[in-house]
């Protein structure tokens, strides 16, 4: 069976994973999900993650992070952009989540990239995702 909307199956496996408490989540691997991870990483929503080869395709394992009090660091994920209705914002339109708080993911002619870093470039794109 295939996924109509990989992305939102990737957001609906970590949201799963989370109010499950588990310590990782295994994602099926393509470079739109591998860029959306590595943007998590780097704004520190996880702890990490790594590509696992086996049995003929790829999977990301990615490993969740919690703070002291064991509650998840990533509170949301919303899919912004559905293969039934894309959603596109040019640079100044790019919206800001929670005050700053969050990160908008958009893919844009310079690669997958958060809100803020589309915004200095003065690129536009597809919103792809919010993350809180």
């Amino acid at each position: 069976m295939t996924v109509s909307d990989p992305i939102a199956d990737m957001l609906t496996r970590i949201r799963n994973a989370i109010m499950a408490r588990h310590d990782f989540v295994l994602v099926p691997s393509s470079k739109m999900k591998l860029a959306i991870t590595t943007i998590l990483k780097t704004e520190g929503f996880i702890n990490d993650y790594e590509v696992i080869k086996g049995g003929g395709h790829r999977v990301i394992k990615i490993s969740l992070k919690y703070d002291d009090r064991n509650c998840p660091v990533l509170s949301g994920l919303e899919r912004m952009s559905k293969p039934g209705l894309r959603v596109y914002a040019g640079h100044k339109e790019i919206p800001r989540v929670y005050g700053g708080l969050g990160v908008a993911i958009l893919s844009t002619p310079d690669g997958v990239m958060t809100g803020q870093q589309a915004w200095r470039k003065g690129v536009g794109g597809e919103l792809l995702c919010y993350v809180y």
